[in-house]
């Protein structure tokens, strides 16, 4: 009967789990691996940017085709109105006595899309291999 009146004590304690001394071994663990861990600096592809006022420079204006693309969609060479019908054959006249002339599409801000894009598959077609956009 002793036994028994014990048993019923003891289920009345609350039983709890002491959680500090896990706790201290975690906080440890995340120390030890903060302190030990090697940022490996992976080494990228070292990139030469050329320098935009030596670029600007260099070429002159019979070394570049700029074509202007105005906001109404007006295709302009060197201050001419040469038309989108006229991009063609300036590009391969300018081809002929260098192939590899690059080709400058200037658009305005409001320029349609439609132009631009007539623009640069004209000017594919013309067979220029070095084309830019500003």
């Amino acid at each position: 009967m002793a036994i028994g009146r014990r048993l019923s004590d003891q289920g009345d304690e609350e039983v709890r789990i002491d959680l500090s001394p896990m706790i201290d071994c975690v906080f440890i663990l995340l120390i030890f691996f903060i302190v030990t861990t090697v940022f490996v600096e992976e080494s990228g592809i070292e990139v030469n940017r050329p320098d935009a006022a030596g670029a600007a420079n260099s070429l002159d204006d019979a070394d570049i085709v700029q074509l202007d693309i105005s906001a109404q969609g007006v295709v302009r060479f060197r201050g001419r109105d040469i038309g989108v019908q006229g991009v063609r054959g300036l590009v391969e006249q300018m081809r002929v006595n260098n192939p590899e002339i690059p080709v400058l599409i200037q658009a305005e801000e409001k320029t349609p899309h439609t132009i631009f894009a007539e623009v640069y598959g004209e000017v594919r077609m013309a067979g220029a291999e070095k084309i830019s956009f500003k």
